[in-house]
């Protein structure tokens, strides 16, 4: 899961950029990068976050009225500084490319693309990988047009397996967009004059002053050309799953995915777990969230069953989110310097902890330990999402059976693991109703691998072993 964010307007718009990359921090925190075009690619990109990898000098340097740019967090590849996007490719065109998702044949396609098409790829990041499918496609081809274009779109459709929601620069040409058959990853345009921006959450439009137009559809293209007028193409048909992962945990609250408002959601989410709290004749004496994601579905909780809600931890903002760190240790150290309880509002009193969901179980077992030292006479925790239990081919950082502590292990065994007094899970049937939200009124889909083990793509058995090799050996490389 990543975040990205492209414009093309007029003048430079490398800064807003930037900006807009700073609204999405929270959808990766490795590495950063951006390019420009304007008759040449500059592109600036590097470990680290926003702040860190763009200062006045280089952000000068990324001249052009056409840009994008990405923030990382790794699914795929390692953790090297020439594993950040965007990536370039000289022909046809010129084109630079930034995606947010996962390619699930990776090897696959990087077999194929050596020994057939004779492109090289020198990362093991699968936007590069991305890039180069599309640009054969598109060479082959030849003469560019707008029909050529998704046609070359519409191949790599049948080529490339698993979420990618891509923003693309093609060379004196113009800007491109377009989103998996399947739309697993969330991608929004809108308009502001004669400018055009496209990024991962509406937050990002709204912070830049842009009116929004619409979300991408899945399977669909969209080219804005030179001139600035848009072409869409609605390519392929198929079911729509987007991931249930950015409403629970990933986006913003102030953020609308395809249509559903997050906050809404979480607050729903929080409403129909206070069912379950109510009957198991559960009666805390205050609610807290665990910051940030848990507190609208708190709150609901709380005002639902008429129990105070107190804000009992306090974040240290200048420490990442925990769960997209890449080593079990950084997030048991970071959720010591992260999270500091108010022993007024714990000390002898029974506390109900909301969180989001529980992945690995470790850092729920260090916030329990944390309220527990703080005084807390019993300890409730709730988590506003089902057991996760299956790996996350899509692009959350959940890619091995070993990662869930409720993979095999019933919930009795999982409450006395993580050391609290009562656990207590959403149903699915509790997290899918309270995302029927969107405008249409129409039941919506989505992506519940990771809670059902349900994909929506067809996954070959190898693949799994494929994926969890790979991200096993990346993680153990970490120093």
């Amino acid at each position: 899961m990543c975040g990205i964010l492209g414009i093309i307007g007029k003048g430079t718009v490398i800064e807003d950029v930037v900006t807009g990359l700073l609204t999405i921090q929270h959808r990766g925190q490795d590495a950063a990068g951006g390019i420009s075009y304007k008759g040449q690619f500059n592109i600036k990109k590097g470990l680290g976050l926003v702040r860190d990898v763009f200062n006045k000098k280089n952000i000068a340097r990324l001249q052009g009225s056409v840009a994008i740019g990405h923030v990382r967090y790794p699914t795929a590849g390692t953790y090297e500084a020439t594993e950040a996007q965007p990536f370039y490719v000289n022909m046809p065109y010129g084109i630079a490319l930034a995606h947010n998702g996962n390619i699930i044949n990776y090897g696959e396609l990087k077999r194929y693309l050596e020994d057939e098409e004779f492109r090289y790829i020198n990362s093991k990041c699968d936007a590069e990988l991305l890039l180069n499918v599309f640009a054969a496609q598109l060479l082959r081809l030849g003469k560019f047009s707008t029909d050529n274009l998704f046609t070359s779109i519409d191949k790599l459709f049948d080529t490339v397996q698993g979420s990618y929601s891509v923003i693309s620069i093609i060379g004196k040409k113009g800007f491109l967009a377009f989103r998996d058959p399947h739309g697993f990853k969330p991608l929004i345009f809108g308009k502001k004059g004669n400018a055009f921006a496209f990024a991962s959450e509406s937050v990002a439009l709204d912070v830049l002053g842009y009116d929004i137009i619409g979300d991408v559809q899945p399977g669909e293209a969209i080219f804005i050309d030179n001139e600035r007028a848009l072409h869409r193409k609605k390519i392929r048909n198929a079911i729509h799953t987007p991931c249930i992962f950015e409403w629970v945990y990933f986006a913003r609250p102030d953020s609308v995915i395809d249509g559903i408002s997050v906050y809404e959601a979480r607050y729903k989410l929080g409403r129909r777990l206070a069912e379950d709290i109510i009957n198991r004749n559960i009666k805390p004496d205050v609610v807290i969230p665990i910051p940030d994601t848990s507190r609208v579905a708190a709150l609901a909780l709380a005002e639902e069953i008429g129990i105070s809600y107190r804000e009992g931890l306090i974040k240290n903002r200048y420490i990442g989110r925990t769960f997209i760190m890449a080593k079990q240790s950084e997030r048991k150290n970071a959720v010591r310097m992260k999270l500091n309880p108010i022993r007024t509002a714990i000390s002898g009193k029974k506390v109900l902890l909301v969180d989001d969901s529980i992945v690995r179980g470790n850092t729920s077992k260090e916030i329990i330990n944390l309220i527990r030292a703080a005084g807390a006479r019993e300890i409730y925790f709730a988590s506003y999402s089902p057991p996760l239990r299956y790996p996350c081919i899509y692009g959350i950082d959940m890619q091995t059976k070993v990662e869930f502590i409720a993979k095999e292990n019933p919930i009795e065994k999982i409450r006395r693991e993580i050391g609290c007094d009562e656990l207590i899970y959403q149903s699915m049937d509790g997290l899918l109703s309270s995302l029927q939200l969107g405008e249409d009124k129409e039941f919506r889909f989505f992506c519940t691998s990771c809670f059902d083990g349900n994909y929506p793509t067809k996954v070959n058995e190898n693949i799994f072993k494929e994926i969890e090799h790979d991200r096993v050996a990346c993680k153990s490389s970490i120093h």
